[in-house]
This record gives structure tokens, sequence and C-alpha cells, in this order.
């Protein structure tokens, strides 16, 4: 099955951050990141280890406010590249699912690119921050990513009395099923996994 270049590049500027995002959907699991939020860094390599996606990001937002506008358009500008990566949707598997585990902790990911946007979230983590990086933006990321990459996403945190590992097991689990949802379906032969015939 001959595939072309599933890659995209975004930049998303506002009065509150400048965001640039690269993507090869077809990488190595590579990242390059510059946000000034170092835990969020190690969530953002997750991501591309697991899904098996190069990703370039750099943002610079108005931190000495907060963390919140960097993250969640960062969420944005990656779910806009998504978008624009995968084009139509012909020929990807469509669905994606994850389970995935550190120590006590376990969470599952299940990612539909559906063109209908919607996070559906169960998670309680069992501390506010992590050093610096405020754990409610765990889902601010994501709703970002969920609305411009156009995706129904169910985040449900199963267990974990560790905060840190909770979240980890998130991006673990959301990266892998990416790498699902966007991989080539031979089977398809270049269709759209869908009855109404786009998505």
């Amino acid at each position: 099955m001959t595939q072309s270049p599933r890659r995209a590049s975004i930049s998303r500027h506002t009065s509150e951050t400048r965001i640039s995002v690269s993507l090869d959907l077809d990488g190595q699991g590579e990242l390059k990141a510059d946000t000034g939020v170092p835990f969020f860094e190690h969530m953002l390599d997750q991501i591309a280890r697991h899904g098996m996606i190069d990703l370039t990001i750099d943002a610079d937002g108005d931190r000495h406010i907060d963390d919140h506008h960097t993250v969640e358009d960062t969420g944005i500008t990656l779910g806009q590249a998504f978008a624009e990566a995968l084009g139509d949707k012909r020929g990807i598997h469509r669905y994606g699912h994850a389970y995935v585990p550190l120590d006590e902790a376990l969470s599952r990911v299940v990612i539909d690119f559906s063109g209908r946007p919607g996070l559906f979230m169960n998670a309680e983590f069992t501390r506010a921050t992590i050093g610096a990086f405020e754990t409610q933006l765990v889902s601010e990321f994501f709703q970002g990513f969920a609305s411009h990459a156009r995706a129904t996403v169910h985040i449900d945190n199963l267990k974990g009395d560790n905060a840190h590992h909770q979240v980890e097991t998130i991006f673990k689990a959301f990266g892998r099923a990416l790498r699902m949802a966007v991989s080539p379906d031979e089977r398809m032969a270049g269709r759209i996994a869908s009855t109404k015939g786009s998505l």
C-alpha cells in the first residue's frame, strides 16, 4: 500500500501564546519540544514515543501568569496539525484504544477520529500539582486536542495513588491509542471507515 507523506506544520499566534507544531505521523517517535513547562514536555514525549510520531513543538506563552494558556493552546495546535496530516482520513483504522499501567496506576484511552469532537474524561488525581504543574491542565490539553482534531476521546484513569503515575499512564495510553487509530489499514484500500462516506 502506497502511503503519501502524512505531515503537517501549524502555527497559532494569539495575544497569549505563540505555538508552532510540526508532526510526521509515520515517524520514529522523536520529540523536540521547548514549552517552558518541563513536566508537560515529559508528557509530550510519551505521546511521541508511544505513538511513533515525530513531533516538534515550540511554545511561548504568558507563563508569568500561569501555564494554562501554554498547555491548552499546545493541545489546540496539535489537534489542528493532526487534522491537516490526516486529511480526509481515507485508509486509516479510525479507532484506537489502549490500556497502560505504571506500577499501581492504570489508565484507558479510546479515540475515534469521527469528525465529532468531544472529550469524555474521568480522572481524579490524588494531588493538585506535580511539582509546579497543575493536574487540572491535563483535561485542558486534551479538550483542545479533541476539539481541533475533531476526534471523540474517552479517557479514564482506572486506578492510581501517585499523581505522576496517573498522568503518565494517561499520556502513554493516548499515544498508543493514537498510533492504532491513525495507522494505515491495508484492507480499507484507501476507503473511508464510515458508512457515511466521510469523517
